[in-house]
């Protein structure tokens, strides 16, 4: 029954989804060459809002569990599993007063996606290329410095890519080391990212409605001058405990 349902839904929310994309790219577009940075992110941060809300045309509930007692002006790296494309929409608008810009492939800031190509060219983000290890650490340090200069904070996946399984891969340290190098003021968030694999369980068509989706910040780390390699597997074992405990 679940299934007959995301069936006959799926397809709205593609569509509400697909609307959303096509109607903000040319909105970005005008806000960055009008009005700058800051009335690009605020095009951003609404575009991200009306993308978490398509979510309730598949009757699945979104909850975002923040820690209010976060620095705003204070860089910091949050560190999430990633279990689906759709962790994404939430996370950029939940965190919009953290500056938070991702680590990404660059595959898809060139991909000529409608409004989120156009994002992770022009709205700070570090765009990788796997392939090209010189490049992908030119791009993090980059990141790395507007977030000293500019306190901006920074999202990244460790695992290197989505979940196939549903269980939580390895985490890598390469970019988060480099990230706290630069700012050793930096914080470490965990968040913990549930119910986006369920939502993908039966493929990308249909999507599974009626599904818990939730984010939650975990307590911060802080450097404290230990290894990251120590920060990084206390961020996994935090993450590890609320999704697969």
């Amino acid at each position: 029954m679940r299934k007959l349902a995301g069936i006959i839904l799926t397809p709205i929310f593609y569509i509400c989804f697909g609307v959303c994309l096509i109607i903000f790219h040319p909105i970005q577009w005008l806000s960055l060459n009008l009005g700058g940075y800051k009335t690009h992110k605020r095009s951003v941060d609404i575009l991200n809002f009306f993308l978490t809300s398509c979510n309730y045309v598949l009757f699945n509930s979104v909850t975002f569990i923040a820690n209010k007692n976060l620095p705003l002006k204070t860089p910091i790296v949050f560190v999430a599993n990633h279990q689906s494309t759709f962790d994404i929409p939430a996370m950029i608008y939940f965190l919009r007063n953290f500056h938070a810009k991702f680590i990404s492939k660059i595959e898809l800031a060139n991909a000529g996606l409608p409004s989120i190509s156009y994002n992770l060219k022009h709205g700070g983000a570090a765009n990788i290329d796997r392939k090209d290890s010189k490049q992908a650490i030119k791009e993090i340090l980059n990141l790395a410095n507007n977030m000293k200069e500019r306190r901006w904070s920074a999202v990244i996946f460790p695992e290197g890519t989505r979940t196939k399984t549903g269980k939580m891969r390895k985490f890598a340290v390469g970019g988060i080391a480099t990230l706290l190098k630069k700012n050793p003021d930096a914080l470490i968030v965990p968040i913990a990212i549930k119910g986006s694999y369920d939502m993908v369980s039966y493929g990308m068509f249909p999507l599974r409605p009626f599904t818990k989706l939730s984010w939650e910040m975990l307590e911060p780390i802080a450097q404290d001058g230990r290894p990251v390699e120590d920060l990084v597997e206390q961020a996994e074992i935090a993450i590890r405990n609320k999704v697969e405990g």
